[in-house]
């Protein structure tokens, strides 16, 4: 993950972006990422099966 933090303390998740984090261009050159996940990724279970996050956060070029 680029820039992102998780926590899940009981039934909550917490998402922490540091928005003044250094920023790179994205795969096509439109945009400037501050932070993703990078694709799909598990940040625990609910009633057995993983639970998935997918983010992106991103400036338009």
């Amino acid at each position: 993950m680029q820039n992102i933090e998780t926590k899940v303390v009981g039934n909550l998740l917490t998402i922490t972006i540091k928005l003044d984090a250094p920023r790179t261009a994205s795969a096509s050159g439109k945009s400037q990422v501050i932070a993703s996940t990078q694709g799909n990724v598990s940040v625990g279970e609910l009633d057995g099966k993983p639970i998935k996050l997918g983010v992106n956060c991103y400036v338009p070029a």
